[in-house]
This record gives C-alpha cells, structure tokens and sequence, in this order.
C-alpha cells in the first residue's frame, strides 16, 4: 500500500476505534467482572466480527445489506435483550459473570463460547458500524493497486488497532474492580457492571 495512505489510515482508525462505544463499554464491563484473562473470549468473537463487517464493506456487500435494515433486526433485538438480561443479572450480583461476594466463592462459569458470541453480535448487529466501515475504507483503497493485499494491510491494521483498544477498556475495568474489591463494595461494582451492560443491550437493540 502507498505509504501515505498508511500515515492517514492508522491515526484515523486508532480515534476512532477508542472512543468509547458498544464494544468498548462491553470489554470494560467484562475487565470489570470476569477479568482481562476471560474477556479474551469475547474480543475474538468481537474481532472476528469487526474483520467481517470491513472485508464485506469494501466489496459491497454491506451497502446490499444496508437497504433491507431487516436483516440486523434479529440480531439486533435478540443480542440487545440477552445483553440486558445479562446485566440485570449482574446488577443484582447474580449469574455466570457477576463478581460473587465474599460468602460466595463460586467460579465465574460464563462459557468461551458464550462470551465470543456477545462479541460477534455485537460487532455485526449494527447498522451505524456498517455504515461507518462503508465511509470509512473505501477512499483509502487505490483502484490501481491489488485489492486483495491491500484490503489484507488494512483489515489486519483494523484488527490490532480494535484488540489494544479493547485491551485498554478491559484493563480498565480490572482496575476499578481492585479499587473498589479494597473497600469491599463487590455489590457496588455488580450494580455498575450491570448498569453497564444494560445500557450496551439497549444500545444494541435501539441503535
């Protein structure tokens, strides 16, 4: 790829995968509860999905989608009701990822496969991220180069840029986990968790 492109590319990428959103939120609530280990899961199911929505915006394929908005209602409602559901759950310390008190020393028990779903739904269910993605790339491809390797180049920077952004978040969210498991207010951080991820569920669903 041109070099140029390259220097315009990665900054513009790195603003705009950190600022916060769904994702984001997700990662940090996650950190938050289950740790940065775990919430490994769920960014490979988030980065699978983000490679997708890239690759399917660059050859078409997403502004297909974005004429019948029907398709993204399934995932929409349903992976917005379950993230939601997950946070009640959370807010009212219950479940596989709400921290368990003190008197409770139960393992988390959220599957690999459970918390890679959230992030690919996530990731897919969104219009304004497809629409994002259709703004986004296109202009830094040069028609007279080979699509395929420069559309490798960019997805893989997407990739790594959206992997640290989501390893800030979920750091994040470990930290305040420590700094609040100090003064012993797990329930506290069980309501903030959830708070969290019910908003991200109507996030989802509503957006």
């Amino acid at each position: 790829m041109d070099t140029t492109m390259l220097t315009l590319f990665i900054p513009t990428f790195f603003f705009v995968s950190v600022t916060p959103g769904m994702c984001m939120t997700l990662s940090m609530t996650l950190g938050m509860t289950i740790g940065v280990k775990r919430s490994l899961h769920m960014m490979w199911g988030e980065l699978i999905g983000v490679g997708l929505v890239a690759i399917a915006s660059v050859i078409g394929v997403a502004t297909v989608m974005l004429n019948y908005p029907t398709v993204f209602q399934v995932f929409k409602y349903v992976g917005g009701v379950y993230l939601a559901y997950l946070g009640v759950q959370m807010w009212r310390s219950r479940g596989k990822m709400a921290i368990p008190n003190e008197d409770n020393d139960s393992p988390n028990e959220a599957s690999a496969l459970s918390l890679a779903a959230q992030g690919f739904v996530t990731a897919i269910a969104n219009p304004k991220g497809w629409a994002f993605m259709i703004s986004l790339l296109p202009p830094f491809i040069n028609p007279a180069m080979s699509l395929p390797s420069q559309l490798s180049v960019l997805v893989l920077i997407i990739l790594c840029t959206e992997f640290s952004c989501l390893m800030l978040y979920a750091s994040g969210g470990r930290t305040l986990r420590q700094f609040l498991q100090q003064k012993g207010n797990v329930q506290l951080l069980n309501r903030i968790a959830g708070t969290l991820m019910i908003g991200v569920g109507f996030w989802l669903a509503l957006g």
